[in-house]
């Protein structure tokens, strides 16, 4: 009679899969770095946008009322009457307080009570900007 062995295969202690504790560690100790660098540079990014916003929104409105204004010969007693006429689509929101009803409006300086309207705008958001100046003073 003869004896057949089954080959015996040796195997290696099988080590379990998945990640180590200190693997994990270290990958989230790298993540924390990357973003301690990345997000002050992406806030300070959002407030430039914003104030360059801002900017553009205040030269577009002043040509409007000045445009408004050689056209008729008044300036608008109010920001919706640029839009009623067409000189705007809309009335731009401030970028710095996220609303259009912040605006500042400011009278002629000039003003006789019989042409008072809205001569100038102004942002209604506190704070100064990245250079020093006041959002208000624009």
């Amino acid at each position: 009679m003869t004896e057949h062995h089954s080959p015996t295969v040796s195997r290696a202690p099988s080590r379990p899969t998945g990640f180590t504790l200190i693997e994990l560690l270290v990958v989230l100790a790298i993540i924390a770095t990357l973003l301690s660098i990345a997000a002050p540079r992406y806030f300070n990014h959002l407030d430039r946008v914003r104030e360059a916003t801002l900017r553009q929104s205040l030269a577009v409105v002043r040509d409007s009322i000045d445009k408004y204004r050689a056209d008729t010969g008044i300036y608008p007693q109010k920001l919706d009457d640029l839009v009623s006429r067409r000189y705007l689509r809309a009335v731009p929101k401030d970028p710095i307080t996220e609303s259009d009803a912040t605006w500042e409006l400011l009278a002629p300086p000039d003003g006789d009570g019989e042409n008072d309207g809205v001569w100038d705008i102004r942002s209604g958001a506190a704070g100064a900007a990245s250079d020093g100046g006041n959002y208000a003073d624009w």
